[in-house]
């Protein structure tokens, strides 16, 4: 295993609002990261400094040991929360521009993903439904052969279909070689395929570890945890 990504007293104010707050972690190859807590907790804005998207205020930061910049988003492959593909455009005509866009974006990968998730490549992306285009969404992200993979809330205002089909593609899918970035507040539906989570409230990290060793420790689970952390967030 190795090091790809690593914060090192990261912190992140925009204006008088503190977004992170001393952030140190270590996000490792051949692992499933969960970043965990509510909205506002600074889970986005993690992800969009690990980008290159923003920059932190203060602190270090290094994506495959290299600090952030243009050359590192070649070995990020980042799915937002907001809708990133043109709705006039057909499935298929998604895939091509993800081709065009991404030297190690596989097309062929892309296409069996997508029947897989079972999307008709003629449709026209603007007419899909929410869960249809999270599937697409996810479909054109982990076909790139990126180090660091990273999901904002994959899950969030799907249905029970689209959930499962996701979670089935980030298993199936997988590489060994990458890291795997997933923020969500929907624990119950992903904690199984987690293999450490980090809790952050309040921009601050305030639990992270092993999720089985959590589990164990505590005799409950992640989900259970999370309750209990953020009761009174």
């Amino acid at each position: 295993m190795s090091i790809l990504v690593n914060c090192l007293n990261l912190n992140k104010k925009y204006m008088n609002k503190v977004a992170l707050e001393e952030i140190n972690l270590k996000f490792e190859s051949g692992k499933i990261y969960g970043v965990l807590g509510p909205n506002g907790s600074g889970k986005t804005t993690l992800m969009k400094i690990i980008a290159d998207l923003h920059k932190q205020t203060s602190g270090e930061i290094t994506v495959c040991d290299e600090k952030p910049s243009y050359q590192t988003r070649s070995k990020v492959a980042y799915m937002p929360t907001e809708n990133f593909v043109y709705g006039w455009m057909r499935v298929k005509d998604s895939v091509r521009y993800y081709a065009d866009m991404y030297a190690d974006f596989d097309e062929q990968k892309a296409l069996e993903l997508i029947e897989f998730m079972e999307l008709d490549l003629n449709q026209k992306v603007g007419s899909l439904s929410t869960g249809q285009r999270a599937r697409l969404k996810i479909s054109l992200t982990i076909c790139r052969a990126a180090k660091v993979i990273m999901l904002d809330e994959p899950l969030n205002g799907l249905d029970p279909i689209s959930r499962t089909k996701i979670k089935e593609c980030i298993i199936e899918r997988y590489n060994e070689e990458s890291t795997m970035i997933i923020s969500t507040h929907l624990v119950t539906e992903i904690e199984q395929i987690l293999d450490e989570v980090i809790f952050l409230k309040g921009g601050k990290t305030i639990l992270q570890g092993k999720a089985e060793d959590l589990r164990f420790e505590r005799g409950m689970s992640i989900e259970d945890i999370y309750r209990e952390v953020f009761a009174h967030a």
